[in-house]
């Protein structure tokens, strides 16, 4: 797989995020940690923001978010103008996410989700791929919204 993958988790994230680690290592999948580094308090929007903009600007293709609940960080992502950032705790939503809405950024919670679901969760995600069609249409009229509140040009 030639796909590169940022990757970061707050605090709450944090194992989850190392789980994620193994997966992608196992694989042969190229990433980058942009941290947190280990289970001392921290913000999650910082880390988000940094998955979010390394996805926006082309550096990853896309991104893996971790926190408690996937909640913070997938809010905190979708403020970033060309990012879909979708909150999974299932394969069914994960498969989806990509195939309807070319969803770039995947988020986990480690207080929702089990170790061994996460790594199915982002097995199926990465596998997946954006089905087009009339899903195209609909992934565009989000990128209107970006445009029409600031958002600039999204991806």
């Amino acid at each position: 797989m030639s796909v590169r993958i940022a990757l970061a988790a707050d605090h709450g994230g944090f194992r989850l995020k190392g789980e994620v680690i193994s997966f992608l290592q196992e694989n042969g999948i190229a990433y980058h940690d942009f941290g947190t580094y280990s289970e001392e308090a921290v913000d999650y929007p910082d880390f988000a923001l940094l998955v979010a903009e390394a996805v926006r600007s082309g550096e990853y293709q896309l991104g893996i978010l971790c926190c408690g609940t996937g909640i913070g960080v997938a809010i905190a992502a979708n403020k970033v103008p060309g990012i879909r950032a979708a909150l999974c705790h299932d394969t069914f939503s994960a498969r989806a996410s990509r195939e309807h809405n070319d969803a770039n950024i995947l988020t986990m919670g480690q207080r929702v989700i089990g170790p061994g679901l996460a790594r199915e969760i982002v097995r199926v995600w990465l596998a997946s791929e954006f089905a087009g069609g009339r899903h195209a249409r609909r992934v565009a009229k989000i990128t209107e919204i970006e445009k029409k509140y600031g958002g600039g040009n999204g991806r």
